[in-house]
């Protein structure tokens, strides 16, 4: 028993410890931001590596997620004559909910590790260590470009996510089951509001600052050589996809009432 509260507080104090590190390296990330120089070649490269080579995955996904909604909804409304409101759900779904979570994972899964194990290569080689004796500092040249990069592409890839979630939704409903196009349209803006998408777009740009932190800091303090930087790779994806997960709720919770 006291073997298992030791554990518990343990986890816990290491919890607040990693929670403490990564909101000092938030704050230290913003106050390098506004101070020049500007890594603004670094910060449109990185916004490659994160938005436009994350596309093809992102609208892969959310294509077969619209499809799927619609599938699933309309064989469930059938059941009661509202097929018609197919639209509505595939719409308020994605813009909402599916649309954000869907392309956090994804940019958690291809961007987030990529930016951990490449910042812990970087730590364990030394090169971080190599740029401070340089009298550069590694947050502003290493963390910062990746931080914009994350809040700004991540609601980019969320909007178009959004639009062929929706696209999906129609080819399922209109080309699989024969329901009238008009309608679907009709029943998707008539219930969609701006502030669905503005939401989900609040969204998407917490996640984006979310990933690019957790995924940055356990780069940037990675220790044990090769097999840390596994280690870190791995704990990057882990603790996003649970802040992701747990965050939507409050921020549902908060947006939504």
């Amino acid at each position: 028993m006291l073997n298992f509260i030791s554990s518990i507080g343990r986890l816990s104090i290491r919890f607040l410890e990693e929670t403490g590190n990564i909101l000092l390296l938030l704050c230290f990330t913003l106050k390098q931001m506004v101070i020049p120089p500007y890594e603004i070649k670094n910060t449109l490269k990185q916004m490659l590596e994160i938005g436009v080579k994350s596309l093809p995955v992102v609208l892969i996904t959310a294509v077969f997620t619209g499809m799927v909604l619609a599938l699933q909804t309309y064989t469930g409304f059938k059941r009661f004559g509202a097929e018609a409101f197919v639209g509505t759900v595939v719409a308020l779904s994605m813009t909402r909910e599916m649309g954000p979570v869907i392309t956090g994972l994804i940019v958690t899964g291809r961007a987030g590790a990529s930016m951990a194990a490449e910042l812990g290569t970087m730590r364990v080689t030394e090169q971080i260590d190599a740029l401070e004796t340089l009298a550069t500092n590694p947050v502003k040249y290493l963390v910062v470009p990746r931080f914009i990069s994350g809040v700004i592409m991540m609601p980019a890839l969320t909007v178009l996510a959004d639009i062929i979630g929706i696209i999906g939704g129609y080819l399922i409903t209109v080309g699989l089951y024969g329901a009238s196009s008009t309608v679907y349209w009709k029943k998707t803006w008539d219930y969609l509001e701006t502030e669905d998408i503005y939401n989900g777009i609040i969204k998407a740009a917490f996640f984006g600052a979310s990933i690019t932190l957790i995924s940055c800091y356990k780069g940037f303090y990675t220790t044990g050589g090769a097999e840390g930087v596994g280690k870190a790779t791995t704990g990057a994806v882990v603790i996003s996809f649970m802040t992701i997960l747990i965050s939507n709720y409050f921020l549902a919770a908060w947006l939504y009432k």
